[in-house]
Formats: structure tokens, C-alpha cells, sequence
């Protein structure tokens, strides 16, 4: 692989191509090249956290990328510089949707200052949000000071994707009517604002009457924020109407909270958080690893699966073989 430092300088420089070769390092599954990318992170570390990350998720038929790309292209114009990534888990299964995405968000993928990434396919969810969060500080050092994190799949990964970035999106339809009633109370409480697309035309109306549901419903939910009230907006990516205001609210809500302290708050338990999450994520692979574990874990499953032992008593069967060993 490339000497660690040059292709550190390359990105801190902004070029394009070692970020993709530092990228792919992360991304890649050679046991060989994680020390490797351990060190490309030390080593632009300080260069990272001057961004604003933004998670994007919603509905199937929202129009998630025709917002993103003109989102993107407004964020453009006003002199940042986007970055757009994945966390989609199901790309092994159903292809996922942003590399067809890049190809309907031709407009920005030509954009020089914006850059489009695919998560990598058939990861776990835990995997790709490894991989992201990392690309995410990547993008940082290279200059990109908004991160848009798209979730593709569905349910967890939004939950995950809340938990790596400093305001959450959620993109709904004009029509609610039942659709409200299907909303996952957990999606809904994790969102920091709510973005009726489509409200455009004859859709209008109907968007208006979605946004006053949406708003009561968010009544009867626990504030996320003290500083924050969760806002309910119309826009129409395809007639880049109402974008230039989920942007002034997305700023909004930054200033606000950092001048309470709780944008700083949330970085720390962000990062103290992920800490955990990867100290439990090697203890895992830890224990798979261990021989005496891998000895006896095909019959100790066979005996759980049969009611011959329970759950409880298995779990410290296979606990003391590790710790003996």
C-alpha cells in the first residue's frame, strides 16, 4: 500500500484520488490493511470534526435523491464543499440504491466540489457504519465541511446513522393520512426535523394538512433537545423550492446548540459511544476467534437449539472456555 504520510498529505491537500485510495483502505477486509488504515486516521485526526453531518432518511418514493441533489448543488453554490455516503446493510440483497442514485444525481456527481460515495456492499450494518464513520472523518480532513449520510436500508440503520451525525432528516410524502399511523415512533424521536417533499402543485394542500398531523404528532413525543424544537417544513426538490430554508434551519439548529454547549456535548457521547461500540465489536471477534470457544460452540448451539441446555447456562459455558484460555 501507499507510504502512510503521502497519501495522509494527499488528502489533507484535498485531491480526490488519494481520499479514494484512503477510503478504499478502510473499506477493505485484509486483516493486513487495518493497521494500515489505523495509522492514515492518527495521522489526519486533527484535521477532522470541522464539518456538519447531516443523516437523510425516508420513505421509499420520497424522491431522497433528487433532494439530496438539490440540496447538494445548493450547498454548492454557496461555497461548501458536500460529500454524500451510504450506510446501506441490504446491498447484497437488493443492489441497494445509491449507485443508481450516483447515476440520477448526475448533476452534483460532476460537481467538483461535492463527492458521492457508495457504502460497501454485503457488510453488516455494523460493519458499513464502521467503514462510514471513518470515510466521514476522511471527507473531513479532505475538506468537505458538509456530510450527508444517506441511510438506504431500513429501520436499525436509521437509529445508527442518528448516532454518527449532528442533525437528522426525515423525508415523508404530502399524503400521511394512515401512512402517520405506520410511522416507527423510534424514527420519529430520533429526527430533528421533518421534510414533506413533493409539496408542490395539487400536492400542496395535502402537504399542508401532512405537516399540521405531523406537528401534532410530535407534540405527544419527548423533546429530543432542550434547545430544539423538532420543526416540520415543506420543500419540492424538483422544483428546488423551500431548499435554501431546510439549510438556514439546519444552521440554525448548529448555532443554537452550540451556543448552549450541547453540539459539543453530543460530539463527546457521539464519540465515547463509538469507543464501546468497537471495544464490544473486538471482544466479539475475540471470542470467535478463540480456538477453545471455536471447539465447542458447534455442539454447545446444537444442544441450545434441541432444549437439551438453556441460553443462560450456554453463554457461561462458552464464557468460562474463553476466559480458561
Amino acid at each position: 500500500m501507499t507510504d502512510m504520510q503521502t497519501l495522509a498529505d494527499g488528502i489533507l491537500q484535498g485531491k480526490l484520488r488519494p481520499l479514494s485510495k484512503g477510503i478504499t483502505l478502510i473499506e477493505s477486509r485484509n486483516p493486513e490493511h487495518s493497521q494500515s488504515a489505523n495509522q492514515l486516521l492518527e495521522k489526519i485526526m486533527p484535521a477532522t470534526g470541522n464539518s456538519v453531518r447531516i443523516g437523510i432518511s425516508g420513505v421509499p418514493g420520497v424522491g431522497k435523491s433528487t433532494f439530496i441533489e438539490a440540496f447538494g448543488k445548493h450547498l454548492t453554490s454557496c461555497g461548501h464543499r458536500v460529500a454524500v455516503l451510504a450506510v446501506d446493510p441490504s446491498s447484497q440483497v437488493t443492489g441497494g440504491s445509491i449507485l443508481g442514485d450516483k447515476t440520477r444525481m448526475e448533476e452534483l456527481a460532476r460537481d467538483e466540489n461535492a463527492f458521492i460515495r457508495p457504502s460497501p456492499a454485503g457488510d453488516t450494518l455494523g460493519g458499513v457504519a464502521r467503514k462510514t464513520r471513518e470515510t466521514m472523518l476522511l471527507c473531513e480532513a479532505a475538506g468537505y465541511d458538509v456530510i450527508l449520510v444517506e441511510t438506504v436500508g431500513v429501520g436499525q440503520s436509521e437509529i445508527t446513522v442518528a448516532s454518527m451525525v449532528d442533525f437528522f432528516m426525515l423525508l415523508q410524502l404530502a399524503n400521511a393520512g394512515d401512512e402517520l399511523q405506520g410511522i416507527k415512533k423510534g424514527v420519529m424521536e430520533i429526527a430533528d426535523a421533518i421534510i414533506i417533499n413533493k409539496a408542490e402543485g395539487s400536492n400542496r394542500m395535502k402537504a399542508e394538512v401532512a405537516a399540521s398531523q405531523y406537528i401534532n404528532a410530535l407534540h405527544i413525543l419527548r423533546p429530543k433537545s432542550r434547545n430544539w424544537a423538532v420543526p416540520v417544513k415543506l420543500c419540492s426538490a424538483l422544483y428546488n423550492e423551500g431548499i435554501s430554508d431546510i439549510w438556514e434551519m439546519v444552521t440554525d439548529y448548529r448555532d443554537k446548540l452550540t451556543a448552549s454547549g450541547e453540539f459539543d456535548e453530543k460530539r463527546k457521547g457521539q464519540s465515547v459511544d463509538w469507543l464501546w461500540t468497537l471495544v464490544m465489536d473486538g471482544l466479539k471477534d475475540m471470542f470467535m476467534d478463540n480456538r477453545h470457544v471455536q471447539a465447542m460452540y458447534p455442539q454447545i448451539q446444537q444442544s441450545v437449539e434441541e432444549g437439551v441446555m438453556n441460553p443462560s447456562a450456554a453463554s457461561k459455558r462458552l464464557l468460562e472456555l474463553f476466559k480458561r484460555h
